[in-house]
């Protein structure tokens, strides 16, 4: 045995590669190996030769493996090296850039008008999207006559024949979120209500599910002026312009008084929409003084406190910003679409650094 164990641990230290170390593996240990060959003896031996033969012959067995598996080691760890020799990488040269994920424009106008408000002291309020026809309708003023109000406008919820609980709606715009922040938090109140509406409308320019942003601002000397500076302040960091000129037409909507649509001027030259230039208004928003039974609706004494609110298409800002033609297609999960017109994952817009890179 010892000339077989020197035999096989010669010639598996001279083993060039992992191939000639396998056929060792097989002609010594292997089914039909020699160490193999001399254990299957081991049944024609006396008891008293099988307890000195058998030790010993598991022995050379355990010593030819421990020997096989350190030559594969090393026959690994110098492979290795010789690839780490031969291969060679620059790593003062800049990585490649892998895109991980693409935010939705929605996501990311909400974002930027989350920002601006944000910097002007305004905090963001949600609520349900299925509401009560009271938070709704009612509490904003809206008469039980309103056109609104009707199915052909409104998404109603189904209820069970003789439930004459009230109806619930899917919201048809966030104002809703205005009354429950006024209920919960009472004035001075400065809020935004970003989030899904509902309506029953589709064409190139309306979905039945979109998205608004209203905003809410309550205190004792609140006045048309406050509401005209913030839109411009919004509208100038928003469209990342320097000058933006707003026009207020009068208008009415049951829950301010007065109410105004408000316009901005810009131009359409070449089919680019330029803001703060140009001979054109474009409508973008509604806006007004909100109507005391609003306020009372939210708990709060009309006699005390005044506000104004405004409520703008967060869908609409992102075809203005960034050209998007048709709103239907901000829907339709298309991947290409997503691709083209989406933002980067970790582009988090701030006033500072830039909302749109």
């Amino acid at each position: 045995m010892d000339d077989l164990r020197q035999k096989y641990l010669d010639a598996i230290a001279g083993a060039g590669d992992e191939a000639a170390l396998e056929d060792l593996r097989v002609q010594a240990v292997g089914k039909k190996g020699e160490v193999s060959l001399k254990m299957r003896e081991l049944g024609k031996m006396s008891p008293e030769e099988r307890q000195v033969m058998g030790p010993k012959l598991n022995a050379l067995k355990d010593e030819i493996n421990s020997a096989l598996a350190a030559k594969k080691a090393a026959l690994a760890d110098a492979a290795l090296d010789e690839r780490l020799r031969t291969e060679w990488l620059d790593v003062t040269l800049p990585g490649r850039h892998r895109r991980v994920g693409t935010v939705h424009p929605v996501s990311q106008v909400t974002e930027e008008v989350t920002t601006i408000f944000a910097d002007m002291g305004f905090s963001v309020a949600e609520g349900p999207q299925v509401e009560t026809d009271w938070h709704n309708f009612d509490a904003l003023n809206i008469p039980a006559e309103h056109p609104t109000r009707t199915e052909m406008d409104t998404f109603y919820m189904a209820q069970a024949e003789g439930d004459d609980r009230p109806p619930h709606v899917l919201r048809t715009h966030t104002s809703p979120v205005q009354i429950r922040a006024m209920e919960l938090a009472g004035a001075p109140l400065r809020v935004i209500c970003p989030g899904r509406v509902y309506r029953a409308d589709y064409d190139q320019t309306h979905t039945p599910m979109f998205h608004q942003v209203e905003g809410l601002a309550i205190d004792r000397d609140i006045s048309m002026a406050n509401l005209k500076w913030c839109l411009e302040e919004f509208c100038r960091a928003f469209f990342e312009v320097d000058e933006v000129e707003l026009r207020f037409r009068a208008s009415h909507f049951p829950f301010t008084e007065p109410s105004a649509e408000v316009d901005l001027r810009c131009s359409w030259e070449g089919g680019q929409l330029k803001v703060g230039q140009g001979d054109d208004w474009m409508e973008i928003l509604g806006s007004g003084m909100v109507h005391p039974k609003v306020l009372a609706a939210g708990n709060i004494d009309p006699d005390q406190w005044q506000g104004f609110a405004f409520g703008i298409g967060i869908d609409r800002l992102a075809m203005l910003k960034y050209g998007i033609p048709d709103l239907r297609a901000f829907f339709d999960s298309d991947l290409r679409w997503l691709k083209h017109y989406g933002f980067a994952a970790l582009d988090v817009p701030t006033l500072a650094g830039g909302l749109s890179r």
